[in-house]
């Protein structure tokens, strides 16, 4: 139980909100409070005041994030590892939801035949790199660049390329574009590509298929990955390259725990996406 306030408590100190913390932790704004409550009972400490909607931590909170917060996924992890995987035990997917859809969905059709207890759920990167560091998902399927000092194994699969989508012809490079959340770590590496290109975000957006439907209604262009041009059909034309876009990637990763690979289930799972997925990719677009 103690373990359990301590991880909601973190979850809460990023997400700022009982309904976020609710939402990352898959439990109910309810249980959040009943868990942190528990925590500052056995505690005696308040944790947590209202701050508009928010929620404030106070500053014996802060210490306690502080403290137990950088080795908090790591003792999970080291837990996770002691597990045994038989038959049935679920194996926890995590991935990018571009990565799914654009990827996984013919594969995941097939594999789940075979092996129905493969759990699949989509998160940002930074997340899903946190699940697999504390086990709570046995593999992670990621786009964009990974933290510093994950600790994971991390197999790099392909370099995704982006494309301009519009649904009118541009006869040069266009001086700003939609853009996915360059404040997430993952894609904080598109802004400085961005600015000596000489281009600027108009609006960052949570997801690129709202920024790929927005620029074939015409709001403006969009920076779009593969995956999205495959997953929403996007015709030839809608596409524009330009020089900027020659070396604009981003990379694609699996990662996981180092003992999780002991696993036959999920040494398949992983070797069997890290060989579909790059062909995948491959294949041409409509």
């Amino acid at each position: 139980m103690l373990l359990e306030g301590v991880e909601t408590l973190l979850v809460l100190a990023k997400e700022g909100t009982m309904s976020r913390a609710g939402s990352r932790l898959y439990i109910s704004q309810s249980a959040v409070s009943k868990r942190i409550a528990r925590l500052e009972q056995r505690l005696g400490k308040k944790l947590i005041v209202p701050d508009g909607r928010n929620i404030k931590l106070t500053p014996d909170a802060q210490a306690l994030v502080a403290q137990v917060g950088p080795g908090f996924n790591e003792l999970k992890g080291q837990i996770f590892d002691q597990q045994a995987v038989r038959d049935h035990t679920p194996i926890i997917l995590a991935c990018s939801e571009t990565l799914v859809a654009g990827y996984l969905a013919a594969l995941m059709g097939r594999f789940l035949k075979d092996d129905p207890h493969i759990v699949l759920n989509t998160h940002h990167t930074p997340v899903i790199v946190e699940r697999v560091q504390a086990g709570d998902a046995t593999v992670g399927f990621c786009a964009g660049h990974l933290p510093a000092h994950h600790g994971l194994q991390a197999r790099h699969l392909f370099d995704e390329p982006f494309t301009v989508v519009f649904n009118q012809p541009l006869a040069e490079a266009p001086e700003c574009l939609l853009t996915n959340d360059l404040s997430n770590p993952a894609n904080a590496y598109q802004a400085g590509l961005l600015q000596q290109a000489g281009i600027r975000p108009l609006m960052e957006m949570d997801s690129y298929t709202a920024a790929a439907k927005l620029a074939l209604g015409g709001a403006a262009p969009a920076l779009v990955p593969l995956s999205v041009v495959k997953t929403l059909a996007i015709k030839k034309q809608d596409c524009q390259h330009f020089a900027f876009l020659d070396g604009f990637v981003r990379p694609i990763y699996l990662c996981y725990r180092q003992h999780s690979y002991r696993s036959e289930r999920a040494k398949h799972l992983i070797e069997t996406i890290a060989d579909f997925v790059p062909t995948t990719a491959l294949l041409p677009s409509t």
